[in-house]
């Protein structure tokens, strides 16, 4: 009996170890992140292509596909509702690489919406480090042209009710690593600093385009070593 009884006990063990491994497998991420995966926010008439030069350059220093996450929304409507679609995104990239955290790495008035997430979102439990690149942290008196056009940009304009609201307290919150790298010489940013951020690693890069300063290799090389 008690030889019947092993035989039947180690059958089942054959039949089930398998079963769970696979079941255990099949519950783990396709791509385990060995770094934090990076989010890319763009800013206003951009898209996610605007991040494809830094995007590269990730990658050659030993980033994978997976770990880089550079996505568009619709840069035409409230900051407010660009910060509720990246929180999803985030949870999105968290749940397919593993990662515990993500490094939020953003352009122009993309900084607006992803500090709104910070802040008002519960982001800070979901990001290491924050990097804007010419971000339009206190606003621009350029954004005039644009402001009676769409939501975002009025939200983007000097003095708004929405930036008085996202600079009030700390601009810095939580235990993120806050950096902000801007250009003396930035013609969409009025003044250039208007990208300073209080409680920041606050970087002047020199004389940088606007719209280069998401796409300038000096500048992706201090980032990259901010995140790393």
């Amino acid at each position: 009996m008690q030889r019947s009884k092993r035989r039947i006990a180690a059958a089942v063990s054959a039949v089930t170890a398998p079963l769970l491994l696979s079941l255990s497998l099949a519950a783990a991420p396709a791509h385990a992140a060995t770094h934090n995966p990076i989010v890319f926010v763009h800013g206003l008439s951009s898209s996610s292509s605007s991040w494809d030069d830094w995007a590269g350059y990730f990658r050659a220093d030993g980033y994978t596909a997976a770990e880089l996450d550079a996505w568009s929304y619709s840069w035409s409507q409230s900051n407010v509702t660009t910060a509720r679609q990246l929180a999803t995104e985030i949870q999105n990239v968290l749940a397919r690489t593993g990662a515990s955290k993500v490094d939020l790495v953003v352009h122009s008035m993309g900084a607006l919406s992803s500090r709104y997430y910070l802040k008002n979102l519960g982001g800070t439990a979901y990001v290491d480090d924050f990097v804007s690149t010419a971000g339009t942290n206190h606003g621009t008196s350029t954004a005039s042209w644009c402001s009676w056009l769409y939501t975002s940009c009025a939200e983007m304009y000097t003095g708004s009710s929405f930036l008085t609201s996202l600079n009030s307290g700390d601009e810095t919150p939580g235990s993120v690593s806050y950096a902000s790298y801007w250009s003396n010489c930035d013609d969409a940013l009025t003044p250039d600093t208007t990208a300073i951020l209080n409680g920041a690693t606050n970087v002047e890069v020199g004389c940088v385009s606007h719209t280069d300063m998401n796409n300038d290799h000096g500048v992706y090389e201090q980032v990259r070593d901010f995140v790393e």
